[in-house]
């Protein structure tokens, strides 16, 4: 009998990168752009235009404290119509980031 081969995994994730950069901040809230684009997988320029994005609707705060940034996730209600009725901190705590 032969071993079956898995199938090659395609390029995609449950989350999208404005979710990924969410739980890096949760977990880090002085983390560098630099650093939240080497643990999501994308550019440090991706980082500025989400987190500019998460700041216009309201999921994030950025604070300058110095030279740096410090940034709070203050949740939310997560906007797809799917997702009616749950919120950022829900998506958090389900994925353990509370």
């Amino acid at each position: 009998m032969r071993a079956v081969e898995s199938a090659p995994v395609r390029g995609w994730t449950f989350l999208t990168n404005h979710a990924h950069v969410l739980l890096v901040v949760r977990r880090d809230p002085q983390v560098r752009l630099r650093d939240i684009a080497a643990a999501v997988g994308i550019t440090e320029r991706a980082v500025q235009l989400i987190v500019s994005d998460l700041e216009a609707g309201g999921y994030l705060r950025r604070t300058r404290v110095g030279r740096r940034n410090t940034y709070e996730v203050t949740g939310g209600p997560l906007r797809h119509p799917v997702e009616q009725g749950w919120a950022v901190d829900d998506l958090l705590a389900a994925l353990g980031e509370v």
